[in-house]
Order: structure tokens, then sequence, then C-alpha cells
């Protein structure tokens, strides 16, 4: 399908970026105490547009959309969480990155816009781990491939499963002939120190690097069996708490209000926000005589 004639899904009429936990279609959330867990759970038949399937936890905007969300709720809604573990609700996959068929039929804006968006969204991991002390664990029980392993990459620790079968990827260059779009190259020489020469030969092959290759090769921090692997999940995340400083340490949990979401509508003349609606704003620039103008009475008013 060409990206001029791809539909929305649901009849929607534009995409909205406006969510909450009850309208999540791809990601769970609990929280215990300190710990949250962040469950990958694509809804294959959830896409955002119409003509493809989200198979094998691979995602586009929507599913991006909703973790986003979900991560900024975690940094101010649920400030007591120090460790998020973030897994796969699949079998023997975690992630198999955006999804192909939708890149296929997408327009060049909609890509363009859809790796910034999901660049902002890791960065946003980083970020809330950074300056909000939420350290993110990603536990890896199957395959994770190009996008998967770069959300991945954007966590503190990778636990990987040791199975023989469960690998991380960036299988882009010689599946696609692309690079790896949403900081896959940079984050393993830059964040991980993946030495050069091994960054270079596990960019060129398709299946990925396993178990304790994976370890020696610091693509991944740590691997543990299969059967022990949700047991020790939350290993690493009481460690990332226990190692928290002092100060960002809650005595007492802060409770922020929760972001509800307001119904809006919008076309072309007016925007509506809930109970207000104005007209929409189209900014111009003012003029040569008016910005002197405006000049002259800041000088006088200061």
């Amino acid at each position: 399908m060409a990206g001029e004639d791809r539909v929305l899904a649901g009849g929607a009429k534009y995409i909205d970026f406006q969510t909450d936990p009850q309208r999540y279609r791809h990601w769970k959330l609990g929280v215990e105490g300190d710990v949250a867990t962040l469950t990958m759970d694509v809804d294959e038949n959830a896409g955002l547009f119409e003509g493809y399937q989200l198979k094998l936890n691979s995602y586009d905007l929507g599913v991006d959309i909703e973790l986003a969300d979900v991560v900024q709720r975690l940094r101010f809604e649920h400030p007591e969480v120090k460790a998020v573990v973030m897994r796969s609700a699949k079998n023997r996959v975690f992630c198999a990155g955006a999804n192909i068929r939708m890149l296929a039929g997408a327009t060049h804006a909609h890509k363009v816009n859809f790796c910034k968006f999901t660049n902002e969204t890791r960065n946003g991991l980083e970020d809330s781990s950074e300056n909000s002390g939420q350290r993110f664990i990603t536990v890896v029980n199957g395959t994770a491939a190009g996008g998967g392993y770069e959300l991945a990459l954007a966590t503190d620790h990778i636990m990987l499963a040791d199975d023989g079968a469960a690998a991380v990827s960036l299988p882009e260059v010689p599946l696609l002939a692309v690079l790896p779009g949403t900081g896959g190259l940079t984050r393993v020489v830059d964040k991980r120190k993946v030495r050069r020469d091994h960054a270079d030969f596990f960019c060129t092959i398709e299946e990925g690097i396993k178990g304790k290759r994976a370890v020696a090769w610091r693509l991944v921090d740590e691997i543990a069996p299969s059967s022990k692997l949700e047991a020790q999940r939350l290993r690493p995340g009481h460690r990332a708490c226990a190692a928290q400083p002092h100060h960002r340490r809650q005595r007492h949990p802060l409770r922020f209000c929760q972001c509800r979401h307001r119904p809006r509508a919008a076309d072309r003349d007016h925007f509506d926000q809930g109970a207000r609606s104005r007209p929409a704003q189209r900014y111009r620039r003012p003029g040569r005589a008016r910005r002197v103008v405006l000049a002259a009475a800041g000088r006088a008013r200061a």
C-alpha cells in the first residue's frame, strides 16, 4: 500500500499522542513498592494504520506513544519507583524491532517523524535514569533484533536468557542495507564500550550474538538459564535500589496527581482542548517597524 493511501486504523482522523494506562493496547504496568514491572505485550491487530500486523512484538508509532507515556508516568506519578524491569510477555521473543511492513508503506515524512519520536523516547529512558534515579533493567527472554535491541540498549542493565536460542542483533545492514536508526551503533560503542572491531562484525551478521559471547563482548550484562530468568529478574532491580544515593531515597513516597485524559477535537480552524475552544492561531513574524517599536518599549521598561 502506498504511503499516501494509508488509512489510520479504527476510523481515526488524526494521530493522537494523548493516552493513559486504561487505554494501553501494548504495555502492562505493575508497581510493587520501589520496583515496577513493564511488560511488552504488543497486540498484533492494533496497529496505528491499516494494512499490517504487529507480529513478534514489533512496533509502530502507536506502541511507542504508549511507551513514552508510561515512562513519564513512572517518573512523575510514581517517584517512589527506583527500578523498572522491562520484559516481554511473548514466548521466546523480546522484540523484533520496528515493523517492516509499516515502514514499507509509510511516507518519507512519517518515517522521519517515527524515528525522531522513538529516538526521543529512548533518550527519555536515559534521562529518567540520570535525573530521576529510576534504573531500567531489560530481561531478554528470546530474540531482540534491530529496534528491539536498541530499546534494551537504552536501559541500564540487560539480562539475556542462556538457552542457545536467545540472541541480540542489529540485522539492518545485512537484511535491509540500512543503518540502525534509533541509536544502535552509537550506544553499542559509546555507551556499552564494545570494541570497534566487535561492533563492526556484530552489525554485519543476521543471527546476532548469544550467551557467554554476548557478555564477553559487553553486548549484555549477564546471562541466566531460562528456568531461572524470571526468578532472577528482580535481583538487578533490588541492587539498583540499594545503590541509590541517600538523598534520592524517599522516606515518605510522594504522591502526584494523575494525568487524566481529556477528550478533544481539532479541525483546520479550531482546536478544542476539553472545555476550552479557541480559533487556531497562525504565527506571523512582526514586520521590521513593529520590531523596532517593541525593542524601544523593552528598553524604556528596563
